[in-house]
């Protein structure tokens, strides 16, 4: 089925209120692209930016499971509503290697942001130890059975992060994305039926303008959730570009 192209940004811990100005650029040449465009913002940046470019989706980077509570420095989905975001990552492999989150932890997250109205973008991805053990697949789906909410999968869409692409500029080979885009695609099914066919798929990891068009040319690649090239419009707009004339 044609489903629309997704491409968010995801700015890390990066941004101060200058950057604002960077938003607004990316906002304003992206308005029209036949494209949806998100950026995932520090929350420190998250009300500014809603405020100055309303209507744009703006996204957090994670999300805790609670609505509140003992949980410092964390931050809630009705928190990030409440601030503007209308998305939220969860499980992005930083926050699994770094934070120490497992699957369950981010399928209790994913649960309680779309429960609060936000879309959802949930991360898997593999090593390049399991790559190169020939395991790549069997793990990045075992993860995704692991981490998907109990939901109808609405709102939801899923970003193959392979770990060892990340701020690296390797990339995995065109038939290796086809073939794990086509498991986890299987996989959403599995689980949602229909409805699963509509999950957006998005690729994740040293994309760039240089390679985006070859990327989102692959089947079920239905765009991408891109780091370091999201700081600046001049290296994120043709990222856009590429996915809208898909």
């Amino acid at each position: 089925m044609a489903r629309r192209k997704l491409v968010a940004g995801n700015w890390k811990m990066n941004g101060l209120a200058t950057d604002l100005a960077e938003v607004a650029a990316i906002v304003a040449a992206a308005r029209d692209v036949a494209t949806d465009v998100a950026l995932c913002l520090p929350a420190t940046l998250i009300e500014r930016a809603a405020s100055a470019v309303p209507g744009f989706t703006v996204g957090g980077q994670d999300v805790h499971a609670a609505d509140k509570g003992a949980h410092t420095g964390c931050v809630s989905a009705v928190m990030l509503l409440d601030a503007g975001a209308r998305l939220t990552i969860v499980g992005h492999s930083e926050r699994r290697l770094g934070q120490g989150e497992g699957d369950a932890d981010i399928k209790a997250k994913a649960e309680a942001a779309l429960a609060a109205g936000l879309d959802v973008i949930l991360c898997v991805g593999e090593s390049d130890a399991e790559r190169e053990a020939g395991r790549a697949v069997a793990t990045v789906c075992a993860q995704l059975d692991a981490s998907l909410p109990s939901c109808d999968g609405v709102n939801l869409a899923v970003a193959y992060e392979p770990i060892w692409a990340i701020g690296t500029g390797k990339i995995p080979s065109i038939d290796d994305i086809g073939e794990m885009h086509a498991a986890l695609r299987g996989r959403l099914v599995a689980a949602y039926g229909e409805a699963g066919d509509a999950v957006r798929l998005l690729y994740g990891g040293s994309v760039k303008p240089s390679n985006a068009a070859e990327i989102f040319a692959v089947p079920d690649v239905d765009g991408a959730l891109v780091g370091g090239a999201s700081l600046k419009a001049a290296d994120f707009l043709p990222i856009v570009e590429a996915a809208a004339s898909r």
